[in-house]
């Protein structure tokens, strides 16, 4: 028999997330992970000072180099306030570089030539190999998975480290943050070199290059990672879990500052988004707002009924258009889309990875993640959220 509906009386996570659980109170075990985070990574006082030995190390190991870090971009606006964080606050010298899997949003790319026209920053797009990436989106639609964007989340990851070993850069800035973003549930989002390669060798049919430092392509498995970790001793900072950032007072600044224009919803800046929307709703059941919005609603930036109140409308980055318009770029027919899509549902456990591993490392996972040498919500993602 089935648990009964439950959701959580803080945020508006509930029983469709998987691995969810509620105390006495009714708040689920995703809020206690956020207060968690929150205690560990101060705003106010705390944060400043925290921020500036972020900077003065990154400073230190860029010492004589043409840039002190990596920064990764997409033209939406948690990526473009880091940028400009980073240049004027901070006086940091970013090479800024985006991952192009020949689905960004015409927008987004303007806000990110803009941005470092107007910042006096390099930016650096690495394109993937169009087959490669075009043949894993396939792969993934029917490996029947709700992480059907794990490709580019590889990409945009080997991106980063591959641009930061060829220059010697030793700090990668991520515009990422758990209080407005927060952390999506394991099953729903899971990043895992091994599982890429298990999907991509069932079904797909594009040989993908062999890794190299520089140029590491899709490759990101526990040997690459301890290749960039522990040999180039690269560390990610997570930049913005120490900055009082307030997304709904960002839009203004971004657009006198850097003629930013809205791509139209969170995470527009990838057309892709539109897919992996629709097909999370209509197929897996999921609504990925449920994360995000709940990390706006405990963060006090969203109140909770006007959160519940959006996600009773589909999201509006479903665009009917933007949808056949992929569908079309993978070279597909919609008759062939949805007979694709028609085949069951079924999560990363029915492939190969390393989740099995990962586990056993629980504990130098979380080491790792307190020094950055792997991003820092790794270990809260692997063990903390959901199942």
């Amino acid at each position: 028999m089935a648990d009964p509906y439950q959701q959580c009386s803080r945020c508006i996570m509930d029983t469709t997330v998987p691995g969810i659980n509620f105390d006495a109170r009714g708040e689920c075990n995703f809020c206690k992970l956020h207060d968690k985070m929150d205690h560990a990574c101060p705003l106010g006082e705390a944060g400043e000072r925290h921020v500036k030995l972020l900077t003065a190390d990154i400073k230190r190991h860029g010492r004589g180099k043409r840039y002190d870090c990596v920064l990764g971009v997409s033209g939406g606006r948690d990526s473009s306030f880091t940028l400009w964080y980073c240049v004027i606050k901070l006086g940091l010298r970013p090479l800024a570089v985006h991952f192009n899997d020949g689905f960004g949003n015409p927008i987004a790319g303007e806000n990110m030539a803009k941005a470092c026209r107007k910042l006096g920053v390099e930016m650096r797009t690495i394109t993937s190999d169009w087959r490669e990436s075009k043949d894993l989106k396939i792969a993934f639609l029917k490996a029947s998975v709700p992480d059907m964007e794990e490709g580019t989340d590889v990409g945009i990851a080997t991106a980063l480290y591959g641009v930061a070993a060829k220059e010697g850069i030793q700090r990668i800035i991520i515009g990422q943050s758990f209080r407005t973003e927060g952390i999506a549930p394991l099953s729903w989002n899971y990043l895992d070199g091994k599982y890429l390669k298990a999907v991509h060798k069932q079904f797909g049919t594009v040989p993908l290059r062999p890794w190299k430092p520089a140029d590491p392509g899709f490759h990101l498995d526990v040997k690459e990672m301890f290749y960039y970790a522990f040999i180039r001793r690269i560390k990610t900072v997570t930049l913005l879990y120490h900055v009082d950032y307030v997304r709904a007072d960002v839009d203004e600044l971004l657009q006198k500052e850097l003629d930013w224009v809205n791509p139209g919803a969170h995470y527009f800046d990838d057309l892709y988004q539109s897919v992996i929307y629709y097909l999370n709703r209509t197929k897996f059941n999921i609504d990925r707002r449920l994360f995000n919005y709940s990390a706006l609603v405990r963060s006090g930036q969203m109140s909770r009924p006007n959160a519940l109140e959006k996600v009773r409308h589909v999201n509006s980055i479903e665009d009917e258009k933007v949808i056949n318009l992929c569908i079309k770029r993978l070279g597909l027919s919609r008759e062939e889309f949805e007979q694709i899509v028609a085949t069951p549902p079924t999560t990363f456990r029915s492939y190969p990875n390393n989740y099995a591993l990962i586990r056993r490392l629980r504990w130098p996972i979380k080491l790792l993640s307190q020094f950055r040498l792997i991003p820092e919500s790794a270990h809260d993602k692997y063990f903390n959220c959901g199942t």
